[in-house]
């Protein structure tokens, strides 16, 4: 069942919970931000709408700069307003910023340990008919290897929202990464959120023997297929894990102990994502049998968004298969 404790939206299994975009979260919260702190500016690639940077645009024109399809030069001329005091806000499609710009990424902002927020938009195969080449799904890899990045993938609408103003009194390098489809709203206005904690969403009445670890939009798939388990009498955990740098290392740890098991889900590659660095932790604190839902290796295509997800075996389906595939090893590890 959903904890309690977190106040979650009850309506997250029904077939009519509504759905946003989890990038208006940003939109709104940035908008907030920058009524609060008069320092915050805004710059974009061309993509004011598609990153809904534009709420903050239209109400502080003076604070904004369309810097155009220049990505390589966006945070550039972000560290030369944060020289000089502001605190800039970044937005483009995550296959363009972090991906086009890596470097000056690396040199400007870590290197530099300077105060910029990199929003990464449109990331996961969900972009859909978009295709390969708009379809970021290496960029938490390319972001969680910086050093001094932060390293946030909220789950829905309401957490980007909450996320993005913690962001803005954090005053670090940060790496927001938002999905383009609309998503459940899972979390509601009540929910704790705070950067480097991980949530248990859901826990099934009996001691669970598997816990399923899930970032983004993908929460919600990991929270149905628990509730389906658990009718097949298979008691699991989910944690959201919002941070996925710095992780909340203990929590990760504690549900491996209790659980001796673990699926990590993602819309990302499987390599270098949430699985990855949730591996690193366990490889040396507490070795655990993992199952890993994300990109195998593959690059992204064309299609629609439901059906890229269930093409690259991220779908519910695939979460309870998985589940099933770790507790069969842990028969015989």
């Amino acid at each position: 069942m959903l904890n309690q404790n977190l106040k979650l939206n009850t309506k997250v299994f029904d077939a009519d919970v509504e759905q946003v975009p989890i990038r208006k979260g940003f939109g709104e919260g940035l908008l907030m931000a920058g009524e609060e702190d008069k320092n915050i500016v805004g710059l974009c690639a061309d993509l004011t709408e598609s990153t809904q940077m534009h709420f903050f645009a239209n109400k502080f024109p003076e604070r904004f700069i369309q810097v155009g399809v220049a990505e390589q030069n966006i945070v550039t001329v972000a560290a030369g307003m944060s020289a000089m005091g502001k605190f800039p806000f970044t937005s483009s499609y995550a296959m363009f910023s972090p991906g086009r710009n890596w470097e000056q990424i690396r040199t400007t902002v870590c290197y530099n340990d300077t105060p910029i927020v990199i929003v990464g938009s449109h990331a996961g195969v969900s972009v859909g008919p978009d295709g390969g080449t708009h379809q970021a799904i290496e960029d938490m890899a390319l972001m969680r290897i910086l050093p001094r990045m932060i390293v946030l993938s909220p789950c829905d609408v309401i957490e980007a929202k909450k996320a993005t103003l913690a962001i803005a009194k954090l005053k670090q390098p940060c790496y927001l990464r938002l999905a383009r489809e609309k998503s459940p709203i899972i979390t509601t206005l009540d929910t704790p959120f705070e950067i480097g904690k991980a949530q248990i969403f859901y826990q099934s009445e009996k001691p669970a023997v598997v816990g399923i670890i899930a970032c983004g939009a993908l929460v919600h798939n990991a929270l149905k297929a628990a509730q389906d388990l658990e009718k097949e009498g298979i008691a699991v955990k989910v944690m959201n894990v919002a941070t996925i740098k710095p992780l909340d290392v203990n929590a990760i740890i504690d549900l491996a102990k209790e659980t001796s098991a673990l699926v990590t889900v993602e819309e990302h590659q499987i390599a270098g994502g949430l699985g990855s660095a949730i591996s690193e932790v366990l490889s040396t604190n507490h070795p655990t049998l993992i199952e890993y839902i994300g990109v195998h290796d593959e690059f992204g295509q064309s299609g629609a968004p439901a059906e890229l997800i269930e093409h690259y075996g991220m779908g519910v389906s695939h979460i309870i298969s998985a589940v099933k595939t770790v507790l069969d090893k842990k028969k015989t590890f």
